[in-house]
């Protein structure tokens, strides 16, 4: 991993990349989004000061956990003077995320559940299924496919 000497106080798209392990596709997202910034040079290239690369782990590790880069941005907005995160920044706001990926969690036990469950009594209908579809309430509240909340039936009343 290439060492920024301390004098060094910008780091160039390249250097940012390779130091947080971020493509530079994903540093370009990450502006455009409202996550990093940089300034222009007068040749019209970007130049990060050196708290980007906390702001990119910081954003990066917040990804892995499944938060929202909304929800990260605005996570990133509540600091004063827009500084970059440190450790009682992260403890503070993975506390608050942790009621998310909890209810995440639940979703997703429950997405696992009834796909068991339907698998299991063989009718594959996703359309006319009770346990996925009762009644067809899907088509009439909504378009596409979504999670529903969880409706346990028994397996014998599927099909």
């Amino acid at each position: 991993m290439p060492q920024i000497p301390e004098k060094i106080h910008e780091l160039t798209v390249g250097q940012l990349s390779a130091r947080s392990g971020a493509a530079v596709s994903a540093l370009h997202f990450y502006e455009s989004k409202g996550l990093i910034s940089s300034r222009r040079t007068t040749g019209n290239q970007r130049r990060y000061s050196r708290d980007a690369l906390r702001r990119v782990a910081f954003v990066r590790a917040a990804q892995r956990v499944g938060i929202p880069l909304a929800t990260i941005r605005d996570a990133l907005a509540e600091l004063p003077e827009e500084r970059t995160p440190d450790r009682e920044d992260w403890a503070r706001l993975s506390a608050a995320w942790r009621t998310e990926l909890d209810e995440r969690i639940k979703q997703l036990g429950r997405l696992r559940d009834h796909l068991t469950d339907c698998i299991g009594c063989g009718c594959l209908s996703l359309e006319t299924c009770v346990l996925s579809n009762p009644d067809d309430i899907s088509g009439e509240r909504m378009t596409g496919s979504r999670l529903l909340p969880e409706r346990r039936r028994p397996a014998q009343d599927c099909c």
